[in-house]
């Protein structure tokens, strides 16, 4: 038998454990971690599907080296042992969950990045975020180098509900932002939250201008904005960012279902900055608060349920939740008006790839299966398509009114 080979005994033990769910990913950490012999070769590649998941060569061997210590000085055993270890080193290296410098008054928060990385809407997002939390947020348009950067801002500001100060293009951004500060301090906002100009490349000129900002308004927060799909190149901007301006945080887009994160570790290593958001879709409340352990889950494929309960408490109505559990306990039960609503609950949340990629061992499985929210449209469609009575009893639906539906 080879080292990642299994006997029936193994394998009988493996249907009985983790292996029902940590699948993907973190299946073949598990699968990797349960031989009979541990050995250098294990560890390689243990190596390599770190590396696979964006985490960077130096951060998986200092991971991996670790490992190797814990194993030796715990006297670990088994795969699983061996497996939760890892799960809290990734956890370690990304800190503990860093608080937001929002002493002053107005806070003033500096966003910048590349073109590309969704900074326009992480702004708006952010502006969301901190506007379910009481705070009265005002927007800068800072960005008066790329055309209709102000307007597409403006755009995000109306949906979030915050007001912006915006100028023409080829105004100095430093002027805009002060005068947003000075607009917001008068009346009483708590935070300012400034757009920054961005390239499709770093360049000297574009950091000289970031520079003159910074030193013009003194901002409270400067946070960098990655797009967590670009993996390694993300680590590579973070880092050239950094050692121009001292960034005071990370904000990582676009870390959908799709994406594991494992640059999140490498741009910590290599910045010593800490993530503190990260967006999870397109729409404004697909964004959360960064947590290290949830996102060593995440890496691991192993979920995340805490963000899910979260979000479900945050978007489901808890007397309407209520309502439908004890109607399960009626003989009556369920009919097409309860479905109906409980669609509508679960559509709340985001879409359905996001929802179920947050549980344990499934992430993995949807990587390349493309769900389309579509259907639940489909069969929100059929249902309003029936008549009262259909929907309360649909033991009725006889062919002829199957046809009218699906007409």
């Amino acid at each position: 038998m080879g080292l990642f080979g299994f006997g029936k005994k193994e394998k009988d033990k493996m249907k009985d454990g983790l292996e029902k769910t940590r699948t993907g990913f973190w299946g073949n950490i598990l699968n990797t971690l349960t031989g009979s012999k541990i050995d250098d070769d294990l560890y390689d590649e243990l190596e390599e599907q770190l590396i696979l998941a964006d985490v960077g060569g130096e951060v998986a061997i200092k991971l991996v080296d670790k490992l190797r210590d814990r194993v030796k000085e715990k006297g670990l055993k088994t795969g699983e042992e061996a497996a939760d270890q890892l799960r809290e080193l990734i956890a370690d290296e990304m800190r503990p969950e860093a608080e937001m410098a929002l002493d002053g008054h107005p806070a003033v928060i500096l966003v910048i990045g590349v073109n590309g990385v969704g900074k326009t809407t992480s702004i708006a997002k952010l502006a969301d975020y901190y506007t379910r939390q009481g705070k009265k947020v005002m927007l800068a348009a800072g960005d008066t180098f790329r055309a209709a950067a102000s307007e597409q801002l403006e755009i995000w500001a109306g949906r979030a509900g915050v007001p912006i100060v915006k100028a023409g293009e080829g105004a100095d951004p430093a002027a805009v932002i002060f005068d947003t500060v000075k607009s917001a301090t008068a009346r009483g906002y708590d935070m300012v939250i400034a757009d920054t100009a961005g390239r499709l490349h770093i360049d000297e000129q574009l950091m000289d201008e970031l520079k003159s900002i910074k030193e013009e308004t003194n901002p409270h927060e400067i946070m960098l904005v990655v797009d967590a799909m670009t993996g390694q190149d993300a680590v590579n901007v973070a880092k050239a960012f950094d050692d121009a301006l001292g960034i005071t945080g990370v904000l990582m887009s676009k870390l959908d279902s799709d994406t594991r994160g494992g640059a999140a570790l490498s741009v910590l290593a290599v910045t010593g900055k800490p993530i503190k958001f990260v967006g999870t879709g397109e729409k404004l409340d697909d964004f959360e608060q960064f947590h290290p352990q949830r996102m060593a889950s995440r890496i691991l494929g192993m979920g995340d349920m805490l963000t899910l309960i979260e979000r479900a408490q945050s978007t489901i109505d808890e007397d309407e939740a209520q309502r439908l559990a004890n109607k399960l306990k009626e003989e009556k039960g369920f009919d097409m008006n309860d479905l109906l609503e409980q669609m509508k609950q679960i559509k709340k949340m985001g879409p359905i790839k996001q929802i179920v990629g947050m549980l344990p061992g499934v992430g993995d499985k949807l990587k390349d299966v493309d769900i389309d929210d579509r259907q639940l449209l489909r069969i929100e469609a059929m249902i309003t398509s029936m008549t009262p009575a259909e929907r309360a009893k649909p033991s009725i639906i006889n062919p002829n009114r199957k046809k009218r539906i699906a007409a």
